[in-house]
Parts: structure tokens; sequence; C-alpha cells
């Protein structure tokens, strides 16, 4: 009853936008990451979009979701459109979606600039959207593709947002937390650290929560 109830207390409340947040969710499908792992990361994924607190904020803010998975040169797919979370069945689905994912790629190269370049491409089908955001999640730094800089550059100068969850390794001598927020992240971004693919469900559903979620006083 207080789930009803919720969207429509808040609505009585604030002013409402067509659409608060388009997010895209990238996920890493290179070499690095194995078929365990890659099913930790899209369940991690689908319970962190099942959470309630998620649910409300995304119905709140009628967030836009979208799916793409990244490998290496010309390795990059929309695996889930864009969709508008404009009820909390529409989470559910997403949701329930997102857990049967199915792999587009496997045993290539870390194209983290061509991952940004081609999610940066999504956005002309969302342009209501009051913020675009991207979120990288990957376990590697580059090692092919596009350089990085000027895609980087690029979504900062359209005014998009890009996120990471660095998925780090126990003992790995370069950290990935650094590279990402060195080289990945805009001026407005954040990166948050999964100590290893165990913790990414955690460490996901904390990132989305802080991406979407507004306050209400």
């Amino acid at each position: 009853m207080k789930r009803a109830l919720l969207p429509a207390l808040l609505l009585l409340s604030r002013p409402v936008l067509a659409c608060d947040v388009a997010l895209v969710l990238t996920i890493d499908v290179s070499g690095s990451i194995d078929r365990g792992e890659y099913r930790l990361q899209v369940q991690g994924l689908a319970d962190a979009l099942a959470d309630p607190e998620i649910a409300d904020a995304m119905v709140l803010g009628q967030v836009a979701l979208a799916v793409v998975e990244w490998s290496g040169t010309g390795q990059q797919a929309l695996s889930m459109p864009w969709r508008r979370m404009l009820s909390y069945d529409e989470v559910a689905d997403f949701s329930a979606r997102a857990r049967d994912l199915k792999r587009a790629y496997s045993g290539s190269d870390t194209a983290v600039g061509e991952a940004i370049a081609f999610s940066v491409q999504q956005f002309a089908a969302v342009s209501d959207c009051r913020r675009k955001v991207i979120d990288v999640s990957g376990d590697g730094p580059q090692n092919a593709g596009f350089p990085l800089a000027p895609e980087r550059t690029g979504a900062e100068a359209a005014g998009i947002e890009i996120n990471a969850v660095a998925i780090e390794d126990i003992g790995q001598a370069t950290p990935i937390t650094e590279f990402y927020r060195r080289f990945v992240i805009t001026r407005n971004g954040f990166v948050m650290t999964a100590r290893g693919l165990e913790d990414y469900p955690r460490t996901i559903r904390a990132k989305i929560l802080r991406e979407v979620a507004k306050p209400l006083g």
C-alpha cells in the first residue's frame, strides 16, 4: 500500500519532469571477464534494479534506462534499448530482462573509448531527459580502440556525465580505480570501487542509487 501511494503523494508536493535522468549502464564483456564473472555483473545489475529504494527513485524521476555491452574495437552492442521507468512494473520487467541477458561478446580487448563513443550516440533518442549519464563498469585499463581523451571531452561538451565502477583484483599492479578517475570519468563524475566481482552487486546498487535518487525535502 505504501508503495502504491508514494508516487501520488510525491506528485502533489513537487513538479514532475518528463525524464529526470537518462542512464546508460555499460557492462564490460572483454576477455578478462569469464562466464561466472559475467553472470555476477548482470545479476548484480538486476538485483540493484529490484531494490525497493532504487525502484522508488526510478519511478519518481521517470528515469530512462539502457544497457550497453562492450569489449574490443568495433564491439559495442545496445543489448537493452531505452525504456522509461514509468511504473514499478516497468522497473521489475527491466530487472528480469537484465537477469536473463545474453553475453554479446567474449575473448576480446578492452576499448573503453569506443564504449564511451557508442554510448554517447544513444542519447539522441532521449533528448528530453534533464541529465544524461554513462555508467562505465570494468576490470581493466584500455588496450585497444579510440583514444580516450577526445571521447571523454566530447561527452562532457555534450553535457553528459560519465561515472564508473572499477572492479579491482586483489594485488593488481595498476589500480583500475585510479585509471578510471584519471582518464574516464568527467569532471562532475565519480568512481566507486568493487573489491572483486563478488563485491560488484553492492557497489552497483550504491552507484545507481547515487545517480538517480533525489532529495525529497
